[in-house]
């Protein structure tokens, strides 16, 4: 303590208050290190505590680093419109000790879930990415680095969901093609023009679907909903596979839902029927059409990842959560007043999201997201811890 008197370092209040000429500063990385503006010195230890420090976590939403002509580090609050030499991450600063990894939840959200990620070397497709859990997912992704690509078949609203995360965010890599997933032609184009453009595929997330269809056929004579909810990912993904193989490790999520339960594809003979995947018109129900289809994901999730996963593939199928108030129920007008109704109590379209984001996370073999049989009407806010079960073993013996 006579040292400290004596060097003019006992005169503060906290032992973390540093004394007088000295200042803190981070690096670039986050690291903390102490300036004595009268020695023209620099340390990594505080000069009272003898710890290190370092940020915790990444820039603050909306913020961002940038550098001047002197090299220079300065930071952008795009909110506020303003400009600062000062890191706002050092507000937040812990000792450097391992940090216990955060256990997510259902009030988790998709930024939660990519904090501190930096995708910026990463290229991900996402189908149906024009409006709801598509498009959240996109925005998420574009706002941590990565060049993400809009796969949808309305390209005017595309465009339109590309300029809204530009318009966040100015440096967002993000663009649309075209895709229809009703036209096995359309997605073998889709297929072609992305392989031409020698670009890497990390994350493909096949998110696209529709609900509550009137009975129709495609160009290709097959039901729309199995083709557009199944199919047409399924022949996307198959002319993709080389991409992927080449991009390792990569990963294939598939948005499911949980009302696959409700239906199976197998007749009283135990064999599958290939007219329950695309029946006849007086055989149709559009509910039970998407039921179907939906169990299509699970199973071809399940085997996708058996054959690919020796070779750094991994494919996650996921539950998003129920009564989601998206375009999908545009159909029917019962349902979309149902899923009006069920709004106020089911979760954000961020946290919705953030289930995507934990499967394309996730290393290791397939999880499926299963929500406890009393929660299956909603999956509410207050959903807690998430449920993750069943293994593809388990579901062949069930399927």
């Amino acid at each position: 303590m006579a040292a400290l008197k004596y060097a003019g370092m006992d005169d503060t209040d906290s032992e973390d208050e540093l004394p007088p000429g000295w200042e803190e500063r981070s690096t670039k990385d986050g690291w903390v290190y102490y300036a004595n503006h009268e020695e023209m010195k620099t340390q990594w230890e505080h000069p009272k505590t003898g710890k290190k420090k370092r940020c915790a976590g990444a820039l603050p939403y909306g913020w961002e680093q940038e550098t001047d002509d002197k090299g220079q580090v300065f930071y952008v609050d795009h909110i506020n419109k303003r400009t600062t030499y000062f890191d706002p991450r050092q507000a937040f600063t812990v000792e450097d000790m391992q940090v216990k990894p955060k256990r997510y939840d259902g009030n988790t959200t998709a930024l939660e879930i990519l904090q501190d990620c930096d995708l910026s070397d990463k290229v991900v497709v996402i189908t149906g990415a024009n409006s709801g859990i598509g498009f959240e997912t996109a925005r998420s992704f574009a706002l941590h680095g990565a060049h993400v690509i809009l796969a949808c078949r309305n390209q005017s609203r595309a465009i339109k969901a590309v300029s809204l995360i530009t318009d966040e965010w100015r440096k967002a890599r993000v663009e649309a093609m075209t895709l229809d997933l009703a036209s096995l032609r359309s997605v073998r184009e889709f297929a072609e023009i992305f392989k031409a453009r020698k670009l890497p595929l990390h994350i493909l997330v096949c998110n696209a679907a529709v609900c509550t269809q009137p009975w129709n056929l495609t160009e290709d004579g097959l039901e729309t909903t199995f083709q557009i909810c199944h199919l047409g990912h399924f022949y996307l993904v198959e002319l993709l596979q080389d991409v992927l193989r080449h991009s390792t490790p990569a990963r294939v999520v598939v948005v499911s839902s949980e009302s696959h339960r409700f239906t199976d594809l197998v007749d009283s003979c135990g064999k599958v029927e290939p007219n329950l995947l695309s029946p006849p018109q007086k055989e149709y129900w559009s509910m039970l059409a998407y039921n179907r289809a939906k169990l299509c994901n699970i199973l071809f999730s399940s085997e996708l990842h058996r054959r690919m996963s020796p070779h750094g593939v991994t494919c996650n199928a996921l539950h998003p959560g129920n009564m989601m108030y998206t375009s999908i129920h545009r159909s029917w007008w019962l349902m979309t007043l149902l899923f009006t109704f069920a709004r106020p109590f089911t979760k954000s379209m961020s946290a919705r999201s953030a289930l995507g984001f934990s499967c394309a996370k996730l290393q290791g073999p397939l999880f499926i997201l299963k929500v406890p049989p009393s929660w299956c009407i909603f999956s509410c806010l207050f959903l807690s811890p998430l449920y993750w079960l069943d293994t593809p073993t388990e579901w062949k013996t069930k399927c």
